[in-house]
């Protein structure tokens, strides 16, 4: 069995950061366990540009941002395994992967961080009616298909999901000559970010249908089209208002689910509305020693805030390595109230915080002229004000640790208070 002070499941931006920030604190015995065939995890596929602006203060691409953190741990010499597949961890912190050039391989870890990203729902999670023909494709995969091996996936193209990988998709696909007749939205709201929506979708006329769902799939070999009806309130079609789009691929944009079945196996408590390990102030799970960040723990919409997260667990799983975290503290619950879907972390060990914290939260509704309050045992701490919230949006609220110090609560909730409004474009 081998030994590690420190082991990262997942070489991707989140299990990157984090290596990098356990080392920089002191952590040397480090290795990540990445299962593709290279480190940088999606960014690999993502050629557009759009990333880095918080981190790096600069616009870089997929690629670009990765290889930053790529060079960086080769100068700090970690360790890594790529074309590794963990297949267990334990409660005991005992982690169990398989590799063609090794075998498999038994690591006892001082701590573990988890980073294994998100993955994409499919057709069947939607259950769309209709035959079963070649041209359906999950968004992600259409990317790598495009940027990555060198296929086309097709020329006339309707895209259901308005997720972002989705939007730039859009954009990607019309820039390769193909044309993009619709992206079909069955909220009254993108889930997708703004300046997506513009850049990929307006910038090159292609129609966003909010409200709107595929209702059939024609075709016996390949797509030959789908049908497109509105939805009512109770997202039920609306047989009337079907309509026939004329194509020959489908792409699936309709939402991303976070890697967690070594999560399972190792009974760490899953938050049911993120479908991500509950973590804490240290981003910590529920068992001790083993930390998450980034997509496992819920999904974000910019990278730059999984590596902002992702530097936490770095750090803290240092602290905890060094018995520098006082685990045995009451840990105060975190919970979203009017208007909030859900908020990280879950709960919060006050005495243990330090410099400031950042509650990251998305709303369940399209606000203007909103409030986002912080309520320590209902009593408000801190409130930011926004003109425009969607829940395809990711939010942060930053916390002075000595705010919660001096309030020291035993429960605090987040609430929204705004002018809702049904269409967010």
């Amino acid at each position: 069995m081998q030994e590690y002070d420190l082991v990262v499941i997942g070489g991707g931006p989140a299990g990157l950061a984090a290596a990098i920030e356990a080392r920089k604190n002191g952590v040397r015995d480090i290795i990540i366990l990445e299962r593709d065939i290279e480190l940088g995890g999606i960014l690999q596929q993502c050629i557009h540009n759009g990333f880095g602006l918080h981190i790096f203060k600069e616009e870089l691409t997929g690629p670009e941002y990765a290889q930053r953190f790529i060079n960086e741990l080769a100068e700090m010499g970690i360790e890594y395994k790529t074309d590794t597949m963990v297949i267990n961890i334990s409660e005991i912190k005992t982690v169990t992967a398989v590799s063609r050039q090794e075998g498999l391989i038994t690591i006892a870890a001082g701590a573990i961080i988890l980073a294994m990203g998100c993955r994409e729902r499919t057709r069947g999670a939607i259950r769309i009616p209709g035959a079963r023909p070649a041209g359906i494709f999950t968004a992600g995969t259409a990317q790598r298909f495009i940027n990555i091996e060198g296929y086309m996936v097709g020329r006339r193209v309707v895209i259901l999901g308005s997720g972002d990988i989705g939007l730039i998709m859009a954009r990607r696909l019309t820039l390769e000559g193909a044309k993009v007749l619709a992206v079909a939205e069955l909220m009254p709201y993108s889930s997708g970010l703004t300046r997506n929506i513009v850049q990929c979708l307006h910038d090159y006329d292609i129609p966003l249908l909010l409200s709107h769902t595929v209702t059939n799939i024609r075709g016996k070999d390949r797509v030959e089209g789908v049908s497109i009806a509105k939805v009512d309130d109770n997202l039920k079609p609306i047989p009337e208002t079907e309509k026939f789009y004329e194509c020959d691929t489908l792409l699936l944009s309709v939402g991303l689910i976070p890697e967690n079945e070594l999560s399972y196996q190792a009974n760490i408590q899953i938050d049911p509305k993120t479908s991500g390990p509950l973590v804490n102030e240290a981003m910590e799970t529920s068992i001790e020693g083993i930390f998450a960040c980034g997509n496992v723990v819920h999904v974000h919409d910019l990278v730059d805030f999984v590596t902002e997260e992702a530097r936490r667990a770095g750090a803290s799983a240092a602290h905890y390595i060094f018995e520098e975290i006082n685990e045995n503290l009451p840990a105060v619950p975190v919970v979203p109230d009017a208007g909030v879907s859900y908020v990280i972390p879950q709960s919060i060990r006050i005495d243990n915080l330090n410099g400031s914290l950042d509650l990251l939260l998305r709303v369940n509704s399209v606000y203007q002229n909103a409030k986002i309050s912080v309520k320590a045992d209902g009593k408000t701490i801190k409130e930011v004000k926004r003109r425009h919230l969607a829940p395809g949006e990711m939010e942060r609220i930053r916390i002075d640790s000595q705010l919660m110090k001096n309030a020291q609560p035993k429960k605090i909730s987040l609430n929204v208070q705004g002018e809702k409004t049904r269409y967010a474009v």
